[in-house]
């Protein structure tokens, strides 16, 4: 008799979710741990290279990094928690026994499904509320080399900006107008694509007119193989605080309303908005690939244990989950290029693995 219901059984459901939850959850922990271990391993002797830094600094590296990490393995933990569940219960012919009471496979796979839905949710929020900040102050204090960065929520890191034939790179891009300043200022005085003087300027700021004020400034006269301090000029004429703001558009520094109204900006100044824009419908396909993992180690779960197919059909879901995760970095690269269009970049890897995944349940156990 075929159970129509689409949740045959609360105690069921609960059974198999928190047997997904705590098995995904573990191995969330043990991948989070060993890369945060690897990693601190290798940053750690620039940390403390730094004059003034401590144990109390390697701790806050910890604390940025560790959002991180939990964001960017919490889709791959989900993948192997699945596989974990379902081979568990495969071999233990659980599996057997909810078919043989009428199940079918998408209603067994149902508690999974909803519960990969909530911590898609919970990822989304994770990531707009906590990553993005840990992201930015991270990865403007790694391109400070770990110095004292200010402990501003609008700082910005290695910005280039291209004028003329000038090069200029800001380090630090601090606030925003009309308080904005830049700190660790290079400009590349270029002619012709031959480089003529190197400007170091320790902090800039917005001047009177469509100059900028400098200060601090040691300059490079390539033609005279000269070095001169001054302790103040004038420089980047027509450079506007809009195009260092807009320089660097990094989707995983910025939260969902910022990062669209700075692509919105982008588009207005004439300016390419790919990235951007695959970026932003990355935020939402990236959190919901957590709901095509069950469906892809749902392999795992079907066929019987005695017939000595279990470890293979594991290792099919895993490819599969692998697979997943290549294709959707492959096409977000693309989309970043302008190769393809965002939704495209975004949206179609998630698609195509949920065809994939519904046409090998179907075929196999429908």
């Amino acid at each position: 008799m075929i159970n129509l219901k689409f949740f045959p059984s609360r105690h069921l459901a609960t059974y198999m979710v928190r047997l997904f939850v705590t098995r995904s959850l573990a191995v969330l922990i043990a991948l989070v741990l060993i890369l945060m271990t690897l990693d601190l391993l290798g940053e750690s002797g620039k940390i403390l290279a730094v004059p003034g830094n401590g144990d109390a600094d390697l701790w806050r590296y910890v604390g940025l990094r560790l959002p991180l990490l939990f964001s960017r393995f919490l889709p791959f933990s989900v993948l192997l928690g699945a596989l974990i569940a379902f081979v568990g219960l495969n071999q233990h012919s659980e599996v057997v026994a909810m078919k043989a009471s009428g199940l079918s496979a998408h209603q067994i796979l149902a508690p999974l499904v909803v519960a990969s839905i909530g911590i898609s949710i919970a990822l989304f929020a994770f990531n707009e509320t906590i990553v993005v900040k840990s992201a930015r102050v991270v990865n403007a204090w790694s391109d400070n080399d770990y110095k004292p960065v200010p402990p501003d929520s609008g700082v910005l890191s290695n910005v280039w900006v291209l004028s003329g034939d000038d090069l200029i790179r800001a380090g630090l891009v601090v606030g925003g107008p009309p308080n904005l300043r830049v700190e660790r200022l290079t400009i590349y005085d270029r002619a012709g694509g031959v480089l003529q003087r190197v400007y170091r300027a320790a902090r800039a700021t917005p001047g009177p007119g469509s100059a900028w004020t400098l200060q601090d400034v040691t300059i490079y006269d390539a033609n005279m193989n000269v070095v001169r301090h001054v302790p103040r000029m004038m420089g980047m004429d027509g450079i506007t605080t809009g195009q260092l703001t807009l320089a660097k558009v990094d989707p995983n520094q910025l939260d969902y309303s910022t990062l669209k109204r700075r692509a919105a900006e982008l588009e207005a100044a004439g300016r390419p908005a790919d990235e951007a824009r695959a970026g932003l419908a990355h935020k939402i396909t990236g959190p919901l690939s957590t709901l095509l993992m069950p469906l892809l180690a749902a392999v795992a779960a079907f066929g019987l244990a005695r017939s000595g197919q279990v470890l293979l059909r594991a290792c099919l879901g895993m490819a599969l989950g692998f697979a997943y995760f290549v294709a959707d970095n492959f096409s977000l690269a693309m989309g970043n290029a302008g190769a393809y269009s965002p939704l495209i970049a975004a949206w179609a890897p998630f698609l195509l693995f949920l065809l994939i995944g519904e046409t090998v349940l179907v075929r196999t156990e429908e």
